[in-house]
């Protein structure tokens, strides 16, 4: 799927902003340490490993990825849709890699990494009897959401979906199995990846081939911070410069979009 080309031109027209030194980073050097907010939803995002508790998965290793492009250690702090806003402002985290696209609402609260490091739709899953076999068909149904959702306005404008948000998408999930909605929409690898490889939802499928408003996946931060701004967007635009994130994505059982593919080719014909 195709980039979505009004989202990308409306984020990289945000982008020109005043370069003023902040704090932040010299805080991150200071401590030897960055303290990230993850999701942990599921894989191939996040989890807790039942044996050692660490957290493991791709936004794990892309928070690593980030600690060892500014030289300094990892700290990942579990995040909830419902709180990881909040998390990033009161200062418990210093960036959010945490499921959070690009969006308009958000960028005009938050500040974010330039250079997306992906683009991430939204899938719908529902119980295979349940007679929803496309978006058209959420019409007037109640769809369960997480918190903060960027998935809410167009289910509900766009299809006419009655949304019922929860705090994450564990508690979604449960709801649907619960019957208390026709169908949960939720970033689109994660689904896929629960319909495909766990037998517990082997009665469920996904609804459409065709993920709803994919966006651009970003690194977020507080407002004004543009020493940290810069230096995690140079390390990012290395990422697409090696192929780096290529291959994170594939040892996570995921599959690289096409926007992933293009900016690896960009940047690595770029000067280093």
């Amino acid at each position: 799927m195709k980039p979505t080309r009004t989202a990308l031109a409306a984020l990289l027209a945000l982008t020109a902003l005043a370069a003023h030194a902040d704090a932040t980073l010299d805080r991150i050097k200071q401590r030897g340490k960055i303290v990230v907010g993850v999701m942990l939803s599921g894989p191939p995002f996040g989890t807790i490993d039942p044996v050692t508790q660490r957290h493991v998965g791709y936004n794990v290793q892309l928070s690593e990825g980030v600690a060892k492009g500014l030289g300094v250690g990892v700290e990942t702090v579990q995040v909830q849709p419902s709180n990881r806003v909040q998390f990033l402002q009161q200062g418990k985290v210093d960036i959010l890699i945490a499921n959070m696209q690009w969006t308009q609402e958000r960028s005009e609260i938050l500040s974010f990494v330039p250079t997306p490091f992906e683009e991430v739709g939204g899938a719908a899953i529902a119980k295979k009897s349940s007679g929803v076999r496309q978006w058209d068909d959420l019409r007037g149904k109640p769809v369960c959401v997480s918190q903060g959702s960027n998935f809410t306005k167009p289910l509900a404008d766009q299809y006419g979906a009655q949304i019922k948000a929860f705090r994450g998408q564990p508690e979604s999930l449960l709801a649907l199995k619960g019957g208390n909605c026709a169908a949960a929409v939720h970033v689109s690898p994660t689904l896929r990846e629960l319909v495909a490889s766990n037998a517990d939802w082997k009665d469920y499928e996904i609804v459409s081939p065709a993920d709803i408003i994919p966006s651009p996946s970003v690194i977020w931060l507080r407002k004004g911070e543009s020493d940290t701004q810069a230096a995690i967007d140079r390390i990012v635009q290395d990422w697409h410069r090696t192929g780096w994130l290529i291959e994170v994505e594939q040892r996570n059982g995921m599959t690289p979009t096409p926007l992933l593919h293009q900016l690896h080719d960009k940047f690595r014909k770029a000067p280093a």
